[in-house]
């Protein structure tokens, strides 16, 4: 089995739910016929492996030439993190980056952690996209930091209520690792 293929048998396993109708609300206040909890997934070694050569090969696959790969806090965060460990090892290294929904209220008082400065070239990832609303407000915390925004990549895309569309009207090229597809062959 190849290795895309061992990881949609992990989130189908751990994450993965559907129904005939629609009973699983969403953050948007939705209703879906199917729900992923990712963070079931991202709590797998076997996964994090996974994830962050997928994601590390879909950076590659595109040509863009990034720094570092971060989202919002708490859904991009292990992507990120097992793209960067991946990185490391494949000798091309990309940093990880955390951006915080409201600014730290002590010390530096961050949104954006990590080693990223104003000028790097960087990649927005999220968990799953379904309105496109926590990417675009990752998209616009990078942009008011400095940080050369040059394309978004989701885990899943759940294809329904225009997230794509709606990443991709900020200018930005939309790359996706799985879709709502891939889960209901």
């Amino acid at each position: 089995m190849n290795e895309r293929n061992r990881l949609i048998e992990i989130i189908r396993d751990r994450s993965f739910q559907c129904s005939d109708t629609p009973v699983y609300p969403l953050s948007s206040g939705a209703m879906s016929r199917f729900y992923f909890d990712i963070k079931k997934t991202v709590s797998s070694g076997e996964a994090q492996a996974l994830i962050g050569k997928l994601v590390f090969e879909k950076i590659k696959e595109t040509g863009l030439p990034i720094a570092a790969i971060g989202g919002l806090t708490m859904g991009a965060d292990p992507i990120a993190y097992a793209t960067a460990h991946y990185s490391y090892h494949a000798k091309s290294p990309i940093e990880a980056f955390v951006i915080r929904k409201e600014p730290k209220p002590h010390g530096l008082q961050l949104q954006i952690e990590g080693n990223v400065k104003a000028g790097d070239k960087v990649v927005i990832v999220d968990d799953v996209v379904t309105t496109g609303t926590a990417t675009i407000k990752a998209i616009e915390i990078a942009r008011r930091n400095g940080l050369l925004v040059q394309a978004a990549i989701v885990f899943i895309d759940r294809g329904e209520q225009n997230g794509r569309q709606n990443i991709e009207r900020l200018g930005l090229p939309v790359y996706d690792i799985f879709t709502i597809k891939d889960f209901l062959s």
